[in-house]
């Protein structure tokens, strides 16, 4: 099996901080994260799933906080898409995406699937060794 370089690695980084700055940024505010429900709402009802249940101010300010924090983490690997961050990044990765599957199991949405199968994803190609080549820095 081929593992990337060290530069294929940090493309991998980049692009998985690209994601989640996209992904998450309608999580960054009450206002966006409003906006945002309405049409994930709708998209988990158009696979067939119930309507997402109503969030209080307390729902809304946790997904903020991870909205927040989550693009911050997004702006350190796209400026510095350094091999730890993605260690880090895939470790992140395969805990959430247990915390959706474990919400997936209770709830049955099916709108967790778009979330599940890119984390998962992201996370293997960030856990996945890197080719040592002379010259190139860790």
């Amino acid at each position: 099996m081929a593992f990337p370089s060290s530069t294929t690695f940090r493309r991998i980084v980049f692009g998985s901080a690209l994601y989640d700055l996209l992904v998450t940024a309608p999580f960054a505010t009450p206002w966006s994260f409003a906006l945002a429900h309405d049409q994930l709402s709708t998209i988990n009802q158009a696979l067939g799933g119930a309507a997402l249940p109503a969030f209080g101010p307390f729902h809304v300010l946790f997904a903020c906080l991870l909205g927040s924090v989550v693009l911050v983490w997004s702006v350190l690997r796209l400026t510095d898409p350094q091999r730890r961050f993605g260690r880090y990044d895939g470790t992140a990765r395969m805990l959430f995406a247990t915390w959706m599957a474990w919400a997936l199991v209770n709830t049955g949405a099916p709108l967790l699937w778009l979330f599940i199968v890119p984390e998962f994803a992201w996370g293997v190609a960030q856990w996945l060794p890197v080719a040592s080549y002379q010259g190139e820095g860790r």
